[in-house]
């Protein structure tokens, strides 16, 4: 959700000493001022309607492939098959995580106050931060977590795709009914 909040995470951890499986490339100075930067540009960007959704548009590339890298970091540097398993299994539940998080914005989107996107983009970077905190002390209980919340995310986003749709019909044939003209099968007056 988060890559940005994830690497610098995971880089402090390392740099702390509070985890030792850390790899030396996310624990590097340039590495976490850029992705704190990059974080901060997001924080900002996610609280703005519609801002937040063509940043999302952008790192429809970008959450992947660091999701992928990250992983694969993580999974080791010998190039072996689990590792690259690993990569592509990392760049899928990120990309899976990316549309879930787009969709929620885009759903957000809609509501008229301004409050929402700013209670969502805050919950949002607790859960990256709690969820990242607990994998460095309880990988496999905070997977299970993870994975369950993804699940939960790819559930609601589809519901409301469904609602959506739904209702977009409805509207549309209430349109249909109060303008039959606009069908194209009501003739103006002759002459």
């Amino acid at each position: 959700m988060n890559a940005y909040a994830v690497i610098p995470l995971l880089g402090v951890f390392g740099a702390t000493g509070v985890a030792d499986d850390v790899p030396a490339a996310l624990q590097r100075t340039d590495v976490l001022i850029a992705a704190g930067v990059l974080f901060l540009c997001e924080a900002v960007a996610d609280k703005i309607p519609y801002v937040d959704t063509a940043w999302d548009s952008v790192h429809t590339v970008v959450r992947p492939v660091s999701g992928a890298v990250v992983t694969a970091l993580l999974a080791g540097q010998s190039g072996s098959l689990p590792e690259l398993a690993a990569g592509a299994v990392g760049g899928s539940t990120a990309l899976v995580s990316h549309l879930v998080k787009a969709g929620t914005r885009m759903a957000v989107n809609t509501s008229p106050e301004p409050f929402s996107n700013t209670v969502v983009s805050v919950a949002e970077d607790l859960g990256v931060a709690a969820i990242v905190t607990f994998a460095v002390f309880n990988p496999v209980a905070a997977a299970a977590v993870a994975a369950a919340l993804l699940a939960l995310g790819v559930t609601v986003i589809v519901l409301l795709a469904g609602r959506i749709r739904r209702f977009r019909r409805r509207r549309a044939g209430r349109r249909e009914e109060r303008h039959p003209a606009a069908r194209g099968g009501a003739a103006g007056p002759a002459g």
